[in-house]
C-alpha cells in the first residue's frame, strides 16, 4: 500500500458523478487536481487543469504532484465502437503512461457492464480499461464496478423517473430482470474511501447500496412514487428493444448524433441480470448509507422541483 494520499488527481471533475466525487474529496480535506476541457471557476482546494483524455500533456501535468489518481472519466455513448475504445481503453492507457511507472494508489471507476463485454461497445471498452490497469507495473490500483447510478441531476435514469408517471409504462426485458442500484453520493463516497484502504489493493469491487437481490424494474418504479400510484408494466421484449435501437441509430445517420438508446445499449438493457453478489466493499468496512427506498422518492422529488417531469 502506498503512503496516505494528501494530493488527487482527479479524471471527469465535471461530469455527474465526477462532480459528486469532487465534493467529496474537497470535503474530505484532499487537495484537488482536476482534469477538465473547459474553463472552470475558481474553488478552493481545488487547481484546474486544461485538456483530456488524449492530450498527453495535459495529463504528465494532471499527475505530476499527485499522490492518488481517481479516474472517473469515460465515453458512455459514441457513434463507432473506435471512439469507445479510444477514450475508455486508450485514455486509461495514456493515464497511466503519464505517471511514468510511479507506483501511485489508482481508483478506476469502471462499470458491472463490463462483466459481459460482449453486450455492447461500451461494455467491452470498460473491461478492456480494466485489463490495462491490472497489467500496470507497480500500480496500486483498485477497480470499482457500479451498477445503474442514479440520483439529482442525473440524465441517463431520468427517463425511469418518466416512465413512472405513466398508468401502463414500457420496460425493459421482462418481470423477472434484477438490477442493482447505487445512489451518486454513496458511489462518491466509496470512490474516496478507497484511496485510503488498504485491503481494497488489488482488488476488484462493485459498489451498490446492499440489496442483495437487486430490483426488478416494477419495484424501481414503485419505489420512485413511495410504493403508492403504480400501474402495472408493459415488458419490452429484447428482440423489439434491439430493433428499435437500430432504426434510431439509421435516423440519426442523418444528424451525426447519437440516440439514447442504440443496439448496444438494447442489449445492456434486455440483459436479465445486472445484480451487484460481489462482498469486497462490505468485507473492507464499506457500506451505502442510502437505501433506494428513500434515494429514488427523493430523487423523483428534485425532478419535479427543477421541472424534468413536467
Amino acid at each position: 500500500m502506498t503512503a496516505p494520499a494528501r494530493r488527487v488527481a482527479l479524471t471527469g471533475a465535471t461530469g455527474f458523478v465526477g462532480g459528486t466525487v469532487l465534493d467529496e474529496l474537497v470535503k474530505q480535506g484532499y487537495r484537488v487536481s482536476a482534469l477538465v476541457r473547459r474553463n472552470q471557476p475558481a474553488r478552493d482546494g481545488v487547481t484546474w487543469i486544461s485538456g483530456d483524455l488524449t492530450d498527453e500533456a495535459a495529463l504528465r501535468a494532471l499527475v505530476a504532484d499527485a499522490d492518488a489518481i481517481v479516474h472517473v472519466a469515460g465515453l458512455i455513448k459514441a457513434r463507432r465502437r473506435a471512439d469507445f475504445f479510444d477514450i475508455n481503453k486508450g485514455g486509461t492507457g495514456r493515464l497511466i503512461a503519464a505517471l511514468g511507472g510511479r507506483p501511485l494508489r489508482f481508483i478506476h471507476l469502471s462499470s458491472l457492464a463490463a462483466r459481459e463485454p460482449a453486450l455492447s461497445s461500451y461494455a467491452a471498452s470498460k473491461a478492456a480499461a480494466e485489463v490495462l490497469v491490472k497489467a500496470a507495473p507497480g500500480l496500486d490500483w483498485t477497480i470499482l464496478r457500479p451498477p445503474a447510478v442514479y440520483g439529482p441531476g442525473d440524465r441517463e435514469t431520468l427517463v425511469f423517473f418518466r416512465a413512472a408517471r405513466r398508468r401502463r409504462p414500457f420496460l425493459p426485458g421482462s418481470a423477472g430482470h434484477r438490477t442493482s442500484l447505487v445512489h451518486v453520493a454513496d458511489l462518491a463516497a466509496a470512490i474516496v474511501a478507497a484511496i485510503a484502504m488498504p485491503a481494497l489493493s488489488d482488488q476488484v469491487a462493485e459498489v451498490h447500496d446492499g440489496e442483495p437481490k437487486g430490483y426488478a424494474f416494477a419495484e424501481v418504479l414503485a419505489m420512485i412514487h413511495g410504493g403508492t400510484g403504480f400501474h402495472r408494466p408493459i415488458f419490452v421484449p429484447g428482440s423489439v428493444l434491439q430493433a428499435a435501437g437500430g432504426a434510431l441509430w439509421l435516423a440519426s445517420m442523418a444528424t451525426g448524433g447519437v440516440p439514447m438508446l442504440t443496439p448496444g445499449k438494447a442489449r445492456e438493457l434486455s440483459h436479465g441480470d445486472w445484480v451487484c453478489r460481489d462482498t469486497t466493499l462490505a468485507d473492507a468496512g464499506w457500506r451505502a448509507a442510502i437505501p433506494a427506498s428513500r434515494g429514488l422518492p427523493e430523487t423523483r422529488v428534485w425532478y419535479e422541483v427543477h421541472g424534468d417531469l413536467s
